[in-house]
């Protein structure tokens, strides 16, 4: 907005109006199309405030100042600025600032020597052939899309930010003991301490070490439970879980990725007897396992062997690893059957059941007051009386006639493993089933898409009644796009809408969003450019960008109305247009980049992020600028050439175009 108002009055400047004047028409020549394409912008990253799931929380602070700034620098740009340009002195009398006058100068008038030379030129040569420039568009932009279609590019959900930490989780049998969980938490550090030795080796002399301490926690997930994806419930302790967590020097004083460290531990670890789940994680923030699909049935046996079969059909893909399903087995247990005797000594299974509780655990027989507590008094069996299955078989149960009557005489009893959960959808058992993907070997986005293709189809075949549904990182993103695609849609009509208000048309509009389009090429052609996958933050910046390209398009078509109000006809008030708007437009899209750029050159955790959306907005700009100053003006040109031929079907007496004729001659403004 700035350098659009500046500008301008730096042109009334230049044509010898005194300074108050030149700031007074200067805003009033491009207020209007200002305001909108402020306007345009704050529709554009309006769509970003509605995203779902945990990326919507992510990102919300983004356009909520994004927006903030653009419409408190519009009441700068168009109230402070003019009034700071009004009081600006002609007369420069110290040196320093006559030396960089005098350089800004010279810039100046080169930058005017090549708008009136090499631009023009070949602005007339494109506008000469439009429809060349028009299918040579075009032909740009199917192949950038073919670029994403063909699998050329990769799309990753999210981009995978490494941490200053690895983390490491297992999970052993219900029922297994501290003692046993602290014996494979040993295996894990050990493991842990070889790999600092390896890594620490290949660093320079005299650099610090990479473990700046490490922590193992058993009974619980403490990290597991943080940030967007996290449980942040309150779990109860578990002896059979455990969580180790190294943290690492910064990324900056090490030459070693987090990625490599976790791979060599994870390799190093190998399988480990009895370890029911072990994952390894690396990324500072997760949206969930790469691969995650919720299986249910309503017979458990085959939901069980089909949950097996997805598995091993996982183990097949290359660079898929730490595969598991989240059906836990419970602890061992007792269960009791009555027998058909029972029923006669007037015994239910509830009888039975509050009987054997009594006898093992107790039953409350009185409460007695101590002080301010009260306190229970249970009493059971003996302690000796309680050790074993032969106590459980010589238990004496009393029927309801009061007669006592052998344990075993009235129930079976088997000996299994019950349930610690159990997940239901609909009246059917769930089973969720995850892993992780090796991003530098394989990219998840096919792989789950090829299990929708193949896999899926074929066990819904083998097993009847299977039913699929995507879980982690995949839910997430198909959440996430699915809002986004719906508001970057009413954004586009939105901008649509607002550019019609100022123009008073329906065709020109569509000529100014012509950029939209061409800003994705851009991005595309950016993240292509500096060896980055697509991502959802890629998307997000691919959105905002609809907004921020169409600014340069707008001042631009209402420059060229205004040449047109002027008396000049089309292709003169086009080129006269392009000719005035050159330099504001190639300031405007260099400042974005140029601000932007920091960005896309960080390598620090917090701005990898960002990374992949700067890259989007500074490379589409970049792109679109050239559009805007080329393509923008020739679509102006087509349009009139369908105008008119359409006028002439109706109409056969009508002339041809001037500016189609070869003997036109034209002004232009030098």
């Amino acid at each position: 907005d700035a350098i659009v108002v500046g500008e301008n009055v730096f042109t009334f400047r230049e044509i010898g109006k005194k300074p108050q004047e030149a700031a007074n028409r200067g805003v009033s020549q491009v207020m209007t199309p200002v305001v909108f394409s402020v306007m345009t912008t704050v529709a554009a990253f309006s769509p970003l405030l509605f995203v779902d799931g945990f990326m919507g929380k992510i990102m919300f602070v983004i356009p909520v100042i994004v927006i903030s700034v653009l419409l408190f620098s519009l009441m700068e740009s168009l109230i402070i600025l003019p009034s700071h340009l009004a009081g600006v002195k002609t007369e420069v009398k110290f040196g320093f600032i006559k030396k960089v006058n005098h350089f800004t100068e010279r810039i100046d008038a080169r930058l005017d020597k090549f708008i009136n030379g090499g631009y023009q030129n070949f602005l007339l040569k494109v506008l000469h052939n439009r429809y060349l420039t028009l299918t040579t568009s075009i032909a740009v932009l199917l192949v950038t899309f073919g670029l994403l279609a063909g699998g050329i590019l990769k799309f990753a959900f999210f981009p995978d930010v490494e941490a200053d930490n690895m983390i490491a989780r297992l999970a052993l049998p219900k029922g297994a003991s501290i003692e046993q969980t602290r014996k494979v938490v040993e295996i894990l550090e050990n493991a842990a301490f070889q790999v600092e030795k390896e890594f620490n080796a290949t660093q320079e002399e005299g650099s610090p070490s990479l473990f700046k301490h490490m922590y193992s926690v058993i009974g619980e997930q403490p990290m597991l439970k943080r940030g967007p994806g996290g449980n942040a419930g309150i779990n109860p302790i578990q002896s059979n879980i455990s969580e180790i967590n190294i943290e690492l020097i910064p990324s900056e004083l090490r030459d070693v990725t987090t990625t490599a460290m976790v791979n060599r531990w994870r390799e190093l670890v190998g399988e480990i007897p009895g370890v029911e789940s072990l994952s390894f994680q690396s990324s500072i923030i997760s949206s969930g396992a790469d691969i995650a699909f919720e299986l249910s049935a309503l017979d458990f046996k085959t939901l069980n062997t089909a949950v097996e079969e997805l598995k091993f059909k996982l183990s097949e893909y290359n660079g898929v690893r730490e595969i598991r399903d989240d059906f836990e087995e419970g602890k061992y247990e007792l269960k009791i059957k009555l027998k058909p005797s029972a029923a006669a000594l007037g015994l239910t299974l509830a009888d039975l059941a509050r009987q054997a509780r009594a006898a093992f655990y107790g039953e409350e027989a009185l409460r007695i007051q101590r002080g301010k507590d009260e306190v229970k008094v249970m009493v059971r069996l003996p302690e000796k009386d309680r050790k074993s299955l032969t106590d459980v078989e010589n238990l004496r149960i009393r029927a309801a006639n009061g007669v006592e009557v052998p344990f075993m005489s009235v129930a079976e009893v088997s000996y299994g493993r019950g349930y610690s959960q159990i997940k239901r959808m609909d009246g059917r058992r769930i089973i969720s089933v995850t892993a992780d993907v090796d991003e530098t070997i394989a990219n998840a986005n096919d792989i789950n898409s090829n299990l929708y293709e193949t896999v899926v189809p074929e066990l819904q075949q083998k097993y009847r009644g299977l039913f699929f549904s995507v879980g982690g990182q995949q839910k997430e993103q198909n959440k996430a796009m699915a809002s986004l695609k719906k508001g970057f849609i009413l954004a586009l009509f939105a901008i649509y809408a607002l550019l019609a208000i100022p123009f008073r048309s329906y065709i020109q509009p569509i000529i100014v969003m012509l950029a939209i389009p061409f800003g994705f090429v851009g991005a595309i052609a950016g993240h292509l450019l500096l060896g980055f996958d697509v991502s959802i933050m890629s998307m997000f910046g691919i959105v905002a960008l609809a907004g921020i390209v169409v600014n340069d398009s707008l001042v631009l078509v209402d420059f060229i109305n205004t040449h047109r109000r002027n008396d000049q006809n089309l292709f003169e008030s086009v080129v006269n247009a392009c000719k005035k708007r050159f330099r504001p437009i190639l300031l405007t899209s260099l400042t974005t980049f140029f601000g932007l750029l920091p960005i896309i050159l960080e390598r620090s955790t917090q701005a990898k992020f960002l990374i992949p959306m700067a890259i989007s907005l500074g490379m589409g700009v970049m792109f679109a600028t050239v559009i805007c100053l080329l393509f923008v003006p020739a679509s102006v040109l087509i349009v009139d050439d369908i105008t008119h031929r359409f006028k002439r079907l109706r109409n056969k007496d009508l002339p041809e175009l001037e500016h189609n004729s070869a003997d036109y001659s034209y002004e232009v403004e030098g």
